[in-house]
């Protein structure tokens, strides 16, 4: 408690510049649209680079976890 008490008696020092030139601009936000099969549709989004091969294993995952809840569903 003294400790805030203190930090508000004592403000840090406003600079300027503040948050221009720290590294922190915006990421690019990298997109990639896939089809599934049964006609679905997959939009990957990141801020890495979406290879294809990532983008390919990651639909087939889907499409894998879609096929499965299909027949879950079936057999209830």
């Amino acid at each position: 408690m003294l400790r805030e008490y203190a930090r508000a008696q004592n403000p840090q020092e406003i600079r300027e510049d503040a948050g221009s030139g720290d590294g922190l601009d915006e990421p690019e936000i990298h997109r990639e649209e896939l089809e599934l099969p049964g006609g679905g549709h997959l939009v990957l989004t990141d801020i890495e680079a979406i290879t294809p091969e990532r983008a390919e294993k990651t639909a087939a995952r889907i499409a894998r976890i879609l096929q499965s809840a299909e027949e879950r569903d079936r057999q209830s």
